[in-house]
């Protein structure tokens, strides 16, 4: 077997070996049914302490309920009240904050739809406590020593808004609580022109005493999310940044959590002395509580198993508050969609430490973020992603070019020495280490390395798995366009045989069904004539076997891949179409004229015995000079 063929059938087995892994090995997780538990009301009643508070508080974010371990009987929080509205409007965002308790908890983001479709519905990222998956953000103050639940606003405490109109960008919310015993609270909460939030908090004590508090954010989800991908490529759940290391759970991680004594059931908490921030990612949405970067917290993951509730806390360090003082403290409240030059933005302008990692790149980070980096930048000089992504290709191409070269003249070298290499078998005979030897002293002779060819194809894998990341995670590809029919480059190719791609007047199949896999799309034909056309430049391996396999792995990939995101599949066509010229290129530099209509027309034609005639020895002839 020559060198090229041996390198083919590499390339075959790594990328099948690809395959395998990811469809058999990693299958997608199926998705946990919800728990049949009773509808959930208020937040639960497990209660964490105050650091530094002589007293254990109540939980952040909960009405009155007892702690658990203390004695006290542990009760149900009361169901939040109906309340007045108060509505969010900007370019960007468009929802509402409830009075009670001051929650923000309606927030659509009206540059995302749900579908291609223009009248879709805007993506719904939080929703109201007692409707399907409520999602919502809770602020307010634990209290310490001496002071008793109803003496802190809570999660359904009625607060009033000071002014009018609607939160936009530049009008900020004044909301004002006064609980009648000496202590008034304020909550000022502006927002920018992207996806966050600028929440401050102060309390004011008119008490006559001293009085400690701790103040929190809490993010609350009512079960899983309905759209919940379980793909383990991508991280879906909480995520919480402790200024050392970013953590990244899924939902049944939280299920599984022991019991904290202090914060009760389902619990881990971590100290975070600076640069933290913990919340939920979704595939392409986020809503993250960022406390100040020098502010240290206690960083909560939370599952109350009665209410399938999970949640995500921030307590701050305990303030105390002298007679007449005023304590104020700020934090963020992140909620949008994951974009790369917004959260980049968020990072380097407003200090939110490793904010950009908030977007899953993968093991391969240190060639996703880059290759991403281009990309972006060769959109926005291009205005279009789908040829971006052949741009990115021909810039990979370019940068792999010299490797290439050396791979494919080490091959053509390789073929050169074919004659004496089977001189050397036929003397070594059976002795493997003689073979050995004297193939090694060959190769050192001629200053040829038999694995230069293996080089460029073993630099393919990480790249291809990098492209795949960016493709699958980022969400500048959802929904992007390219041409004519490809309206989603980060979908499958929607054409479809079952209807000859659109010209008979029915649908084609359901994504995802076996029809759908059968009856493939035009890309992934495209594809497969591509991944042919590169085999016909060498004749097909003198083995039957080995030419039965060569034969039929690029219509068996063209099926494999055809399900595959349509902007990998653009690379991959790219990948192809410029390997092809560029081996046939440096083939012809080498002297040999590659006889691609030959090795195509061999396939059709048989020996008098019935097997298929090749061109070994016809085609790829050197240069007669």
């Amino acid at each position: 077997m020559d060198e090229q063929n041996r390198n083919l059938i590499l390339a075959t087995a790594l990328s099948f070996l690809v395959i395998l892994i990811w469809f058999i090995l990693f299958p997608p997780e199926e998705p946990v049914p919800p728990q049949d538990v009773a509808p959930a009301t208020a937040e639960g009643t497990v209660q964490p302490a105050v650091p530094g508070a002589e007293a254990n508080p109540t939980l952040p974010g909960t009405s009155e309920a007892g702690v658990p371990g203390s004695g006290q009987g542990a009760t149900a929080a009361p169901e939040a009240p109906a309340a007045p509205r108060v509505e969010i409007q900007t370019n960007r965002l468009s929802g509402s904050i409830s009075l009670a308790g001051g929650r923000i908890d309606t927030l659509n983001l009206s540059d995302y739809r749900e579908t291609i479709d223009p009248g879709a519905d805007t993506v719904t990222l939080l929703v109201p406590e007692g409707q399907n998956r409520a999602y919502y953000a809770l602020f307010g103050w634990s209290p310490g020593a001496g002071l008793d639940a109803g003496a802190v606003p809570g999660a359904s405490t009625p607060w009033s808004q000071s002014g009018d109109g609607a939160l936009t960008t530049g009008n900020d919310l004044l909301l004002t609580w006064d609980n009648g015993a000496g202590l008034s609270f304020q909550r000022r909460i502006s927002v920018d022109d992207d996806f966050m939030f600028t929440v401050t908090q102060s309390v004011t004590n008119n008490s006559g005493a001293p009085v400690r508090l701790a103040p929190y954010g809490v993010i609350a989800r009512h079960g899983e999310p309905d759209d919940l991908k379980g793909f383990f490529i991508i991280q879906e759940g909480p995520i919480r940044q402790t200024g050392e290391q970013l953590d990244e759970y899924g939902y049944d991680d939280l299920r599984d959590f022991d019991a904290d004594p202090r914060w009760g059931p389902a619990s881990d908490v971590v100290q975070v002395e600076q640069n933290g921030w913990i919340g939920f990612t979704d595939h392409y949405w986020m809503t993250t509580l960022i406390p100040d970067t020098a502010e240290p917290f206690q960083a909560a993951l939370q599952y109350d198993a009665a209410r399938d509730i999970y949640r995500t806390t921030a307590l701050l360090s305990t303030r105390d508050v002298a007679p007449g003082a005023t304590v104020e403290v700020t934090q963020r409240l992140f909620a949008g969609a994951k974009e790369w030059e917004t959260i980049r933005e968020y990072e380097e302008a407003k200090g939110i430490y490793r904010f950009i990692d908030s977007i899953d790149w993968g093991w391969f980070f240190f060639l996703t973020k880059p290759i991403f980096a281009v990309l972006h930048w060769l959109n926005g000089v291009i205005g279009n992603m789908g040829w971006a992504i052949i741009a990115l290709t021909f810039i990979i191409k370019a940068l792999l070019l010299p490797l290439a070269y050396k791979s494919y003249v080490s091959m053509a070298r390789m073929k050169e020495l074919q004659p004496e290499m089977e001189k050397i078998k036929e003397r070594a005979g059976d002795d493997r280490q003689k073979l050995q030897q004297e193939m090694m002293g060959l190769y050192k002779k001629e200053k040829v390395n038999p694995a230069a060819g293996c080089l460029p194809i073993l630099l393919q894998i990480p790249i291809f798995f990098s492209l795949y990341k960016v493709i699958f995670v980022t969400i500048e590809l959802r929904h992007a366009p390219w041409i004519g029919w490809i309206r989603d480059l980060s979908a499958p190719d929607p054409s479809s045989l079952f209807n000859l791609w659109g010209v008979l007047p029915w649908a084609g199949p359901e994504p995802g069904s076996i029809l759908a896999l059968i009856f493939i799309g035009i890309l992934p034909l495209i594809l497969g004539i591509s991944m042919w056309l590169q085999q016909k430049l060498n004749p097909a391996p003198t083995d039957p076997t080995q030419a039965m396999i060569f034969a039929w792995m690029p219509w068996v990939f063209m099926f494999m891949l055809g399900s595959f995101a349509s902007g990998l599949v653009i690379y991959w066509i790219a990948n192809n179409t410029i390997t092809f010229m560029q081996q046939y290129a440096i083939m012809r530099s080498q002297g040999m004229k590659p006889d691609v209509f030959g090795n195509i027309t061999s396939g059709f034609r048989k020996k008098p015995g019935g097997t298929e005639k090749t061109a070994a020895n016809k085609t790829s002839k050197p240069d007669k000079k």
